[in-house]
């Protein structure tokens, strides 16, 4: 294939991965299958590789890279992002709209309203259709740079509609959020990895866009919702004009939308985004009538609301109206009391998890709250009993936790009769009675107590599902009721047991019977062919969830390899930090976790990665890290990349005192500098191709 010819396939795979990527993330309407869409995204990498010129930012294969930064860098808003005045009452309503009516008297007025996404506000800046620079709130003038993070949001578009459509420069703001459904299957997924579970999505969200690597923050369901403009200018951004901003200063002959609606359709056409569900109101009556609707269908949605949105329709009144030092005067925010239920905390109980965690659980009296009736409620851990006081017998104010999880809020400590009394954690295992810890791994302080008793029937009972879970042995039929049976009669000690096991004794086991008790035994023998990484995840090791387990597979080509490394070549491996490599280490060091890998041996299983990549491990450079800046005279900088990594070396984005060379090009900046200071090698471009000849 030519350049020519590549180009031109490339940029057709392009425009038509794009287009699913659409159909799929924004409008939930796919018009073809997973397998024909990986297809489809390998040919173009394939392209890519063969030819990275064709590697443009607004490329489908920029969702998912860069290397990890050190720190976000400070990015100055055009214009400003300003935060909404908020109410709680429905006279306040009244009240902001005859202040509008004072500021433009005699005026018809319109209203929009749209649900007020509890996500993180960011803003998009694109220039000339490709997104350039993706940053939050900040305070409001500055805001962090995490552009990289953004582009891993699928329903992001790194291009607005067909080039040249839209104007040179335009920030469109909007909404980071992650998914109600998302933040249950993430938090199962940490909970299965021993890991504390995140409180609610919006602070998942947050967190999971101020990761410092994008590859992690690409595993997490994040999406946007765009429904505002900062800075916007048609033709050539050279010719210094002052262009529009969120109150709608625009060349009408171009087209520029003149009203909220107009501009949600705009958004649209160009690809976006925009909030599925919008009401239009010409009075404060018709507005609380809005307002009132959305209540009633916000629970609907994939996302959190915390309230509703009510701003002006018109950009020029919006204009007339002004705004304060920290808000419009033409926008207000009607937030929701969040939905919460007195009720009766008739005892508190212990749940021991697979890796030995004693966790607090309310046992209350039945309520009805946010849309479905809470009988438990997670009390999280020692700590956060003490810091609330709560006593069985109180009665206390039970409510959804960002609409998701149920929670203790606070206890009503006005009804108190003197006849409730404090909790105290149990100092010994309830399950076994043998005894609990909370020591810190490589320094980390842990504040959840755990059984130290490998043989916990708690822990067995956890161990044994988590290893015939979907997500690691996939064994099936291994669930709860049966894991409990076998545990029970003594069939089953560790997951080693599940490969001695005789079908005659599966059998009579109740409820079974030969056919259920062949099936099982069937996929215990099909899961001795699983890959390694499913067989990492699959021993439960505290911090290593299926992620984690992948980037260890990759790392080592064996079960042995892994076993035999220390913490700080662990900690090495992408995705794995100090605390996950001193677990990992603490694991393997154990003698019964030594035990337990040679009766997995013995039975036969796999401890071979299919997915090790040797290239990264025996290459001249590998253990050896790179960074580049500046521009270099004749390599792009896939190509340096790629002539590093090919001979096992790691290409880093920032420069600490683990870099061993810095491949310096001209207009080099900080980099430079602080590899200067850290003492680093630096070489030019001509020292790099010589290194990778001379290999």
């Amino acid at each position: 294939m030519t350049l020519a010819q590549a180009k031109a396939r490339h940029a057709e795979l392009a425009a038509e991965i794009r287009r699913h990527d659409h159909l799929y993330y924004v409008l939930a309407q796919p018009a073809i299958s997973d397998r024909e869409y990986d297809a489809r995204y390998r040919e173009l990498l394939d392209l890519e590789q063969a030819h990275p010129e064709l590697t443009t930012p607004d490329s489908p294969s920029q969702r998912v890279g860069g290397a990890p930064v050190s720190e976000f860098k400070s990015v100055r808003h055009a214009v400003p992002m300003m935060s909404l005045d908020n109410t709680y009452s429905a006279e306040e309503v009244r009240e902001f709209v005859a202040r509008v009516e004072r500021l433009l008297p005699g005026e018809k007025l319109e209203w929009v309203v749209e649900p007020k996404v509890d996500g993180l506000a960011v803003s998009l800046r694109y220039e000339h259709g490709v997104l350039a620079v993706g940053c939050t709130r900040g305070d409001g003038t500055h805001g962090d740079d995490i552009t990289a993070n953004l582009k891993t949001i699928r329903s992001i578009p790194l291009r607005l509609g067909a080039r040249g459509s839209g104007p040179a420069i335009v920030e469109i703001r909007g909404e980071v959020f992650m998914t109600k459904a998302g933040f249950k299957k993430l938090n199962a997924e940490r909970a299965a990895a021993g890991e504390e579970t995140f409180v609610n999505p919006r602070n998942s969200a947050a967190g999971s866009l101020k990761q410092l690597d994008p590859k992690l923050t690409a595993k997490r369901p994040l999406d946007m919702i765009l429904y505002g403009l900062g800075e916007v200018r048609f033709g050539a951004p050279s010719t210094g004009s002052a262009g529009s901003t969120t109150e709608g200063r625009a060349e009408p002959v171009l087209g520029a939308p003149k009203t909220q609606l107009e501009m949600l359709t705009w958004l649209k056409s160009l690809g976006c985004k925009t909030p599925e569900k919008i009401w239009l109101c010409r009075s404060a009556d018709e507005l609380l009538e809005a307002i009132a609707a959305l209540d009633k269908i916000r629970h609907n949605f994939a996302y959190e609301t915390d309230g509703a949105v009510i701003k002006l329709n018109s950009f020029a009144q919006r204009e007339r109206c002004g705004a304060t030092a920290k808000a419009p005067r033409w926008a207000m925010a009607y937030k929701y009391a969040a939905e919460q239920a007195e009720t009766k905390l008739n005892a508190i109980t212990i749940q021991v998890g697979r890796t030995g965690a004693l966790t607090p659980v309310a046992e209350l009296e039945p309520v009805f709250v946010g849309g479905s009736t809470v009988g438990r409620a997670t009390l999280h851990n020692e700590e956060e009993l003490r810091r609330k006081d709560i006593r069985v017998g109180d009665t206390v104010v039970i409510e959804k936790a960002g609409e998701v999880i149920p929670a203790v809020v606070r206890v009503v400590t006005e009804k108190r009769t003197g006849k409730e009394h404090e909790f105290h954690f149990p100092k010994t295992c309830p399950e076994c009675g043998s005894k609990i810890s909370r020591e810190s791994i490589s320094g980390e302080e842990m504040v959840v107590w755990r059984c130290v008793n490998p043989d916990c029937p708690a822990k067995v009972r956890g161990r044994l599902e988590h290893w015939c879970s979907r997500g690691a042995m996939d064994i099936e039929g291994g669930g709860e009721v049966l894991v409990t049976q076998l545990v029970k009669a003594g069939l089953a000690h560790d997951v080693s047991d599940l490969y001695r096991l005789k079908l005659d004794a599966v059998a009579a086991l109740e409820r079974m019977g030969e056919k259920s008790a062949k099936n099982f035994l069937e996929g215990v023998e099909a899961s001795k062919a699983r890959d390694l990484w499913r067989l990492l995840f699959g021993l439960g090791i505290l911090h290593v969830g299926a992620g984690v387990a992948k980037a260890l597979a990759k790392a080592f080509p064996s079960l042995d390899d892994l076993a035999g490394c220390g913490q700080q070549q662990l900690a090495e491996v992408e995705d794995v930090g100090e605390v996950i490599a001193a677990s990992v280490e603490q694991w393997f060091g154990d003698p019964d976790n030594r035990k337990l890998i040679e009766r997995l041996r013995k039975a036969g299983l796999t401890f071979q990665s299919s997915t090790h990549n040797p290239a990264a491990k025996l290459g001249p450079f590998a253990g050896k890290t790179f960074v580049l800046t500046g521009t270099l005279p004749t390599l792009k900088r896939e190509e340096a990349v790629a002539k590093i990594e090919s001979l096992g070396g790691k290409v880093s984005g920032s420069v600490s005192k683990k870099t061993d060379y810095v491949v310096a090009g001209t207009e080099a900046g900080s980099k430079l500098d602080k590899a200067q200071q850290l003492g680093v090698k630096i070489i030019d471009e001509a020292e790099l191709v010589r290194m990778t000849k001379s290999q």
